[in-house]
């Protein structure tokens, strides 16, 4: 690892070697980074990822809001994009947004209100950033991300810049595309901005009333206040699925609300969050996420999937 850390450009953001991820994570668990790298801009970025060795690994790191890092850390360099240049959200065209990867979902929809651009608010109710909303195709309330994407911008494994229409245009094969809570966009690529279309105009006032809506809804129905995640595991079923299962109905069936294991603990307020509630551990998190799979599917005979990413390795003991 010495060989090929040693031998990273000079970069205009920042290099951290051995840096604790923790501090980056909404559950406020797991090991250090290799080296975790916040770059300054697209040219930062692709500079670092053309000088590196194809066989050291390379992931994406948002705000932390969909990810338990593992106690073992993270292998390689982990890419984060935040600050100023990388949380900006601006005007993009006729009723559209462009926003970088590393801007927060919440202004995403407070940027649209202020524009009068309707159709975005949804963005209020998704935790995280747009990176990592693109990945997973996130979305609430009836609307998912692919409903308004236009065009994305990303940076490959390479350091090539790249650009692409969501859901038509090519890079490699198969095409990208977007399901319910998924993407195909291959693994090697980092998005760093979107083109966000809206479905028309509004009044910025009542747009911000719809906003205040989805925040008071959140933090009546989701531990928002706690050292928690986004939802643990998707819908078995996609929107508009004649009698569509909920993830958390069928957690409450199998009896897992307010399970625990270690610190870490199924939320009593919505069970289709995990909390950090007594200094968790990631393997604490990722056990009883496992624990919650196996009576899910021993009570309902429902194989629940992640929508939380594990990233890292498995600390052995000493």
């Amino acid at each position: 690892m010495a060989d090929w850390r040693a031998s990273l450009p000079e970069v205009r953001g920042k290099l951290l070697h051995d840096q604790p991820l923790a501090p980056y994570t909404w559950f406020r668990v797991g090991g250090p980074a290799d080296v975790l790298f916040l770059p300054a801009d697209e040219d930062d970025l692709a500079d670092v990822l053309k000088a590196l060795p194809e066989e050291v690994p390379v992931h994406f790191m948002g705000v932390g809001s969909n990810s338990i890092i593992r106690d073992g850390g993270v292998e390689g360099v982990t890419v984060r994009l935040m600050g100023k240049y990388w949380g900006e959200v601006r005007p993009g065209g006729p009723h559209s947004l462009f926003a970088r990867a590393g801007a927060l979902d919440l202004a995403v929809a407070r940027t649209a209100a202020r524009e009068g651009i309707a159709g975005l608010s949804f963005f209020s109710g998704i935790p995280g950033s747009v990176g990592g909303a693109v990945r997973t195709n996130a979305g609430c309330y009836g609307r998912e991300l692919k409903d308004v994407a236009n065009q994305i911008e990303a940076v490959t494994r390479s350091g090539e810049k790249v650009r692409f229409e969501a859901e038509i245009a090519q890079y490699g094969d198969p095409k990208i595309d977007f399901s319910y809570r998924h993407s195909n966009l291959p693994d090697d690529i980092i998005v760093t901005g979107i083109l966000l279309t809206g479905s028309g105009e509004d009044d910025p006032a009542a747009l911000e009333r719809e906003i205040k809506d989805h925040q008071a809804r959140r933090a009546e129905t989701q531990p928002i206040r706690e050292k928690t995640g986004g939802s643990t595991f998707a819908n078995p079923d996609p929107p508009g699925t004649p009698n569509q299962r909920s993830s958390w109905k069928l957690i409450d069936e199998a009896g897992c609300r307010g399970l625990r294991v270690g610190g870490a603990q199924v939320s009593a307020k919505h069970c289709n969050f995990l909390i950090n509630a007594d200094e968790a551990t990631a393997a604490d998190l990722e056990a009883l996420g496992e624990l919650v799979r196996a009576r899910v599917l021993d009570v309902t005979g429902v194989q629940l999937r992640w929508e939380i990413r594990r990233i890292g390795r498995i600390q052995t003991p000493a």
